[in-house]
């Protein structure tokens, strides 16, 4: 049964999503600006990790890449930090300085693994959030606050305050790209491989989900459930359609379609796999000798083709504003500075804190 009833405004612009979260920063030691020539010391230091970047990024720019990569390794051992790096994160970024990589809620759950006492975020300003609400002993820092996300900052606490006036007693499933205000007022959060177990979890004959309206869709069309959907979405994956696809499949029908569901219905129909950033990743690499589209983030067929290399990757490549604003520079200014540290007060990240251990800790 596929039931949606879709209400809210429309997506808005992203913007900064400091949240609750802009609070004053600790004193920290500033550390001296390393030397970022690449020499003879640099390149050995560095080969082995460009080995793992070499068919991805090519020799004539690994010279500007290399000494901030030698000086990012050595400057985390300085700080005690770990860098989490979300699929999208670009190539340099994510096989050569992240220790611990994957979708936004496998990184907060691996971090709460690592002894380290900081942790530098690479990735959007809500998994950031994500991070020190697992985590709230850690420091917690973002290269750059303004890297925002279109569902994110699509709805806040307060409209679901009023969501939960026009619908009393319906629970609210959050999936997991939304702010810290926002997982303090829902019920439990979602991901994108686990939403159609979460709402039907409730046991209730209707849900309300937010914010992403394609999600939403999805998760309506597998299960019985009736999903009151927020009119949110990535604007990343909105903008590929069911056409750009069809013309991949005339032009080569070997290919094989895989797809987020954060994707409107007509991608979906045209995929022949859909699900989350970790099964889409799984299924590209089973598809060896293949060709394959991932009809997602440009950045992350660069990431799985590292460890694929017998896959043929094709790149619709729709690229994140967001995601592209954390580089290498802004780490290392993140490890020099301790900067940008993400704050969560107390009682809010208590509250939002429930609702993702909720989901954490809900049994298959």
């Amino acid at each position: 049964m596929d039931a949606v009833v879709t209400t809210g405004a429309e997506t808005r612009t992203a913007q900064t999503v400091a949240g609750a979260s802009g609070g004053h920063a600790r004193r920290h030691d500033i550390l001296p600006m390393p030397d970022l020539t690449f020499t003879p010391e640099v390149d050995a230091e560095t080969r082995h990790l460009y080995e793992r970047v070499a068919h991805i990024i090519p020799p004539v720019e690994w010279p500007f890449h290399a000494p901030y990569v030698a000086a990012i390794n050595r400057l985390k051992k300085v700080r005690d930090a770990v860098i989490l790096a979300h699929s999208y994160q670009t190539p340099e970024i994510y096989n050569c300085v992240a220790d611990v990589v994957g979708d936004s809620l496998q990184l907060a759950r691996l971090a709460t693994k690592v002894p380290a006492k900081v942790i530098i975020q690479g990735g959007v300003h809500f998994m950031a959030e994500t991070s020190k609400l697992l985590n709230p002993e850690k420091t917690v820092l973002i290269p750059d606050l303004k890297a925002g996300c279109s569902l994110a900052s699509s709805i806040t606490g307060a409209d679901i305050r009023l969501l939960r006036q026009r619908y009393p007693g319906v629970p609210v499933v959050a999936y997991v790209n939304t702010s810290a205000d926002v997982k303090a007022e829902v019920d439990i959060c979602c991901t994108s491989s686990n939403a159609v177990h979460v709402v039907e979890s409730l046991g209730v004959d209707r849900v309300i989900f937010v914010p992403d309206q394609y999600l939403a869709k999805y998760v309506a069309s597998h299960t019985k459930v009736k999903i009151i959907a927020w009119h949110g979405a990535c604007e990343v994956h909105e903008r590929f359609t069911g056409e750009e696809l069809r013309r991949y499949r005339e032009a080569d029908p070997s290919i094989r379609i895989i797809a987020h569901p954060e994707c409107p219905p007509d991608v979906i129909a045209e995929a022949d796999f859909t699900g989350s950033t970790a099964g889409m990743i799984d299924y590209a690499k089973a598809q060896r000798g293949g060709k394959v589209l991932l009809v997602t983030e440009c950045s992350m067929a660069d990431n799985v083709a590292a460890t694929a290399r017998d896959v043929e990757f094709v790149r619709p490549c729709n690229l994140c504003p967001h995601m592209k604003r954390i580089t290498l520079p802004k780490i290392l200014d993140s490890l020099l500075y301790m900067q940008h540290e993400v704050e969560i007060e107390p009682e809010l990240a208590a509250r939002a804190r429930q609702s993702v251990e909720r989901m954490i800790n809900l049994k298959n």
